[in-house]
Parts: C-alpha cells; sequence; structure tokens
C-alpha cells in the first residue's frame, strides 16, 4: 500500500488523491495537520533526496515567510527546523512505497507511467 503525506486542502493532494481514486490505487494519506511530521521522517527524507527538494518554494507558506528567515535556510539542520514548525512548507505530494519516495508533487502524466 502507498502512504500519500500531505494537507487536505491542497489542490495539488486534491488533484493526485482523485487521481489515485479514479485509478483505484490504494492509498493511505497522512494529513500534515492532524497527524503532523515527525523529524526522524524529514532526515530520512532528507537523506533519499535532499533537503533542498522538501521544501515547497512555490506555496504561500514559503512566500509568507520573512526573506531574512529563508536565507537561514542553509543545509539539512535548519531545513528541517523550519519543516517541523511549518509542515504546510513540505513539498506535496510525497509518495511512499516501503518507505521509499516514489513520487514527490503532482504530474498526471508521470503517475501514469509510475502506476501503470
Amino acid at each position: 500500500m502507498y502512504q500519500v503525506y500531505g494537507i487536505p486542502n491542497c489542490n495539488t493532494i486534491k488533484n493526485a488523491l482523485n487521481w489515485l481514486k479514479t485509478n483505484q490505487i490504494k492509498y493511505e494519506f497522512h494529513d500534515y495537520k492532524k497527524k503532523g511530521i515527525t523529524e526522524e521522517k524529514l532526515y530520512d527524507w532528507c537523506k533519499q533526496k535532499g533537503w533542498e527538494v522538501l521544501i515547497n518554494k512555490k506555496g504561500s507558506t514559503w512566500k509568507a515567510f520573512d526573506i531574512n528567515h529563508q536565507r537561514k535556510i542553509v543545509n539539512e539542520k535548519t531545513a528541517i527546523a523550519y519543516l517541523l514548525e511549518n509542515s504546510s512548507a513540505i513539498k506535496r505530494p510525497i509518495i511512499e512505497k516501503d518507505g521509499k519516495i516514489i513520487a514527490m508533487g503532482f504530474d498526471e502524466s508521470g503517475y501514469t507511467l509510475l502506476f501503470g
């Protein structure tokens, strides 16, 4: 089973979940707002993909973050501290299979290739 991480009011999440439902892909949804995210999970994702791609710099949470504070996020440690406090700034969705990230974000053609 796939694990999908995100926040339910995000349009990208809605599109991804609708696509998964339409294509009868079974998944569990992890809502950052209700369940939070652990420091350990963020470190694991950083090891898999790098801290830079975990931050959704196109989203409103990042854009509302003061530019001087944005400039202080320069490494894995500072990125994780920021994301623990601002889970809405995590790239979404993140989809895992057996603890490994298989997709980040939503791209219909990419999902079609990935999930067949």
